[in-house]
């Protein structure tokens, strides 16, 4: 086999279509973070986005997209606004890993939401975990029956709050695969609210990253899109999504709510609302994605799986990365897998928002409120 290392940009019609048709024949690669589509687009904003394409005599048999940092550290394409990424091949493809990272001038490649089980970085895993989905594949009435067995009480209130929501701020009406970029503003507007309230450091603050989403929400093809939907109480907007899909599978990224309306509890409707529409457009999963909330519990339907892990080749780079990187990776693990912790330290970035609203709030124009640097 021989690699080449290209910017996804540099990809032919004829790569496009063959990486296209890889994906498409292996259900662990339905997943639109794995799309050609994606990784153009994160090139026309980022130098360092690479792929690797992996050539068995005349034809391609893989593609390895990646991004390329200092020292030759490697990092998953899109880093940590993405929830899946790996080896775009046929499902028994192995390369010499270790080879891999040569062609691709790379010291170490660390990973979290890997594909899980893939030949090429299999032996590399240190664990790996179920992402919750809403597995719509015998439709919308067969998923709400599972949700109705996993927790009837919550289900229940919420369709209590839906019914009130309605009944006191207007007819709830739900907007599918909106094409308004105003929409996706206050979306985006509602999302960095929430980023400041508790505690995180706001995405949106970064131009690239908003340039990355209006790339996504244009992007309206058969097997790639990004979808905005939106609930609405009469006229106005109450709690909104913005996601990617294949032909199948929709991946939730951005999810927010008008915290006017926190009573309601607006964005687990939504969510109901949103698995419908997306049962009704023919989609087969929508992809929670691994960790953290108590209401992916109730709402899933299955899951799948995705690992962390590192591989590195013999070098200074690689060493100072493992020092650095190797101790949080661990305390993130430990934190995850023990839900009072993660209630406490959830807690504690709500309470450090607040603080930072404060100090910002009273602070000159000119200064600056540095975040706390294990914020994401």
């Amino acid at each position: 086999m021989n690699i080449s290392i290209v910017r996804p940009g540099e990809l032919g019609d004829s790569e496009r279509s063959r990486w296209r048709a890889l994906q498409k024949a292996d259900p662990s690669l339905d997943n639109p973070f794995l799309s050609v589509e994606f990784a153009v687009a994160m090139d026309r904003l980022r130098d360092y986005v690479r792929v690797a394409v992996v050539h068995d005599g005349d034809s391609i048999a893989g593609f390895f997209p990646y991004e390329r940092h200092s020292f030759g550290i490697g990092k998953p394409l899109g880093g940590f606004l993405t929830t899946c990424h790996g080896l775009i091949s046929a499902p028994e493809l192995k390369i010499d890993t270790k080879a891999l990272l040569r062609a691709a001038k790379l010291s170490v490649f660390d990973f979290d939401h890997m594909v899980a089980g893939q030949p090429t970085f299999a032996a590399f895993e240190t664990d790996v975990r179920p992402a919750p989905i809403m597995d719509l594949t015998a439709g919308f009435d067969s998923w709400i029956e599972q949700v109705k067995a996993n927790s009837p009480k919550n289900l229940k209130t919420v369709r209590y709050k839906e019914r009130k929501l309605g009944r006191e701020q207007g007819r709830l009406r739900f907007e599918y695969a909106s094409p308004d970029p105003a929409v996706l503003r206050t979306l985006l507007n509602w999302k960095s609210d929430q980023y400041r309230r508790t505690g995180r450091v706001d995405r949106f603050a970064q131009p690239w990253i908003v340039e990355l989403i209006d790339l996504m929400h244009a992007e309206r093809s058969d097997d790639f899109a990004g979808v905005l939907t939106m609930l609405y109480a009469g006229d106005v907007p109450v709690a909104g999504h913005f996601g990617l899909r294949t032909a199948t599978t929709l991946v939730g990224w951005f999810p927010a709510y008008d915290t006017e309306f926190a009573r309601y509890s607006p964005g687990i409707v939504h969510h109901l609302q949103m698995a419908e529409h997306a049962a009704k457009a023919g989609l087969h999963a929508v992809d929670m994605g691994k960790g953290g909330k108590e209401y992916k519990d109730w709402l899933k339907s299955g899951v799948l799986y995705v690992a962390e892990g590192r591989v590195s080749r013999p070098s200074a780079a690689a060493a100072v990365h493992w020092i650095g990187r190797t101790p949080v990776n661990k305390a993130r693990t430990i934190v995850l897998d023990r839900p009072s912790l993660y209630k406490v330290a959830d807690r504690v970035l709500k309470g450090f928002g607040r603080v930072r609203t404060t100090l910002q709030s009273d602070s000159p124009p000119d200064t600056v409120v540095k975040e706390p640097s294990g914020a994401r």
